[in-house]
C-alpha cells in the first residue's frame, strides 16, 4: 500500500500525484480543494493498494502543483522498494522542496 501526506506547514497547492511501479503507472489522482485542505490538516491518503512480487521495485512519484508564490512546478523523484513476503507500507511525504519516502 502507498500512502501520501503533506509535510507539516506546507502551503503549496497540490494539483496531482502520479505513482509508477516498475515504469508502469499504477495510480494518478487530481486533488479537489477539500482533499487538499484535509492533507494540509495532517490527513493521509491511501493512493494505491496492490499485489507485487517479492524483490526490488522502482517507484517513481511525480507531483504537479503551484508554489505559495504562484509559480507552477513539477517534481519527480525515484525510489527503490524492497518487497518481502507479507504486507508492505510505503509512505510518501510531499513538500515544495521535495518528496520524502518511508518504507515500512
Amino acid at each position: 500500500a502507498v500512502f501520501v501526506s503533506l509535510s507539516g506547514g506546507e502551503t503549496f497547492r497540490l494539483d496531482s500525484v502520479e505513482i509508477r511501479l516498475g515504469g508502469k503507472p499504477v495510480a494518478h489522482h487530481l486533488y479537489s480543494f477539500k482533499q487538499l485542505e484535509a492533507l494540509q490538516k495532517g490527513g493521509v491518503q491511501r493512493i494505491y493498494t496492490g499485489n507485487i512480487r517479492t524483490g526490488e521495485h522502482d517507484l517513481q512519484v511525480s507531483v504537479i502543483g503551484q508554489s505559495a508564490g504562484g509559480a507552477d512546478f513539477l517534481k519527480t523523484e525515484n525510489f527503490k522498494v524492497n518487497k518481502d513476503v507479507g504486507p508492505k507500507i510505503v509512505e510518501i511525504s510531499l513538500a515544495a522542496q521535495g518528496i520524502t519516502f518511508k518504507d515500512r
